[in-house]
């Protein structure tokens, strides 16, 4: 075992004005959902560059992709998504009575392949989840190209690409549906939460009353500190909404985004693609860094040495993750009796190494060091 300290795959970067922050809610008195929630939500508008009103916090990002599943969808109707993904985004559409329909990943860049997409196209499909996969959006031009053509609405997994860009466009800015990720370890975080962004109106009323259990404009007294008392509830509803505590989090967290935790996930990310680019084995997946902010760095370690290297940097004190298992895989959604041959591949050979705003170059260096090592038989 290294005598030197761990390093973390990834971390939150959270400290004393988040501290603070949540100090400040604390003394206020209100910890539930109200104003802060509301400041949060119209400062991601200000920053994604939509109407206020366009974005509505939830409780996580799965708790956004049901509630925007729900809005568009019929209990039954089929949902286009890559296996490779956390199984969140397949459990956020079995929870919405949706059919996620696995399908295969491009292999140079882990999003949805639509030739597999349409093969597996039926008259109840209704819908794409594109999944943005370490940040990297893909082809989002003929996503949505593909989507019109067949009449689908598209519901962004973005829980990766806050911050990301697209031809200059930032995610969330353009679009159908949009869902973001703010938990711990993500490109900012409120400690646990998400958000739906679109400027559907009919998706915006269903999401804001579906997070507070369905009561109808319990959002309006909410942020004006008032509960509802004589109410009615129409649909389903869930205990989904942002509490205050996560909101304050959230806000400092968005201030530090672009001066702080942007430029470090990027600089790493390019040392890694500049220290490992020319290393036999390692293969990288193609990515834009710059006009995105990698929430992930994956590489893929061919001739089926994935796993000892894995173990042997774990061995030198370099935590290591695989992100993901696929999810036609799992027993609930089919326990592998369809084949993926390219998501299994890819499944077999994918590996994470550490990336996060608090790491250092020399650690960088020193996970790259490790990895040529032990490929080169050292």
């Amino acid at each position: 075992m290294s005598s030197l300290p761990t390093i973390r795959l990834a971390r939150s970067i959270v400290g004393e004005v988040e501290a603070m922050a949540i100090a400040r809610v604390i003394a206020d008195g209100y910890l539930g959902m109200g104003n802060e929630v509301k400041l949060f939500e119209d400062e991601l508008a200000d920053f994604v560059g939509v109407s206020r009103g366009n974005v509505l916090c939830v409780s996580s990002g799965t708790a956004a992709l049901q509630l925007a599943a729900e809005a568009v969808l019929q209990p039954g109707d089929e949902v286009l998504v890559q296996s490779l993904t956390f199984v969140a985004t397949f459990q956020a559409l079995h929870a919405a009575r949706a059919i996620p329909v696995p399908c295969e990943v491009l292999s140079n860049t882990l999003t949805i392949d639509l030739v597999d997409a349409r093969r597996n196209m039926t008259p109840r499909t209704k819908a794409i989840m594109p999944i943005h996969y370490a940040s990297y959006p893909g082809d989002l031009d003929a996503i949505y190209n593909f989507a019109a053509d067949h009449k689908l609405r598209v519901i962004e997994d973005a829980a990766h690409a806050f911050g990301c860009r697209h031809h200059g466009q930032l995610i969330g800015s353009f679009g159908d549906i949009q869902c973001f990720s703010f938990d711990g370890i993500k490109n900012i975080t409120s400690g646990e939460g998400g958000a739906v962004v679109t400027s559907d109106p009919v998706v915006l009323e269903y999401v804001s009353d579906a997070r507070l259990l369905g009561i109808e404009r319990d959002t309006q007294r909410r942020f004006a500190g008032q509960r509802s008392w004589d109410f009615d509830v129409k649909r389903p509803g869930y205990r989904s909404h942002m509490s205050n505590i996560m909101a304050a989090i959230g806000r400092i967290q968005l201030r530090r985004f672009v001066s702080e935790f942007a430029p470090k996930r990027v600089e790493f990310s390019k040392r890694y693609r500049q220290r490992l680019g020319a290393i036999p084995g390692v293969l990288l997946v193609d990515t834009d860094l710059g006009s995105i902010t990698p929430h992930l760095q994956p590489i893929r370690i061919s001739n089926h040495r994935r796993d000892a290297v894995r173990a042997a940097l774990q061995d030198l004190g370099i935590e290591t993750g695989i992100h993901y298992k696929p999810n036609h895989l799992l027993s609930l959604f089919g326990g592998g009796q369809k084949s993926l041959p390219i998501t299994e591949l890819i499944y077999s050979e994918i590996l994470s190494l550490p990336l996060h705003p608090g790491l250092t170059l020399d650690e960088v260096d020193r996970v790259c060091d490790a990895v040529a090592s032990i490929l080169a038989g050292n």
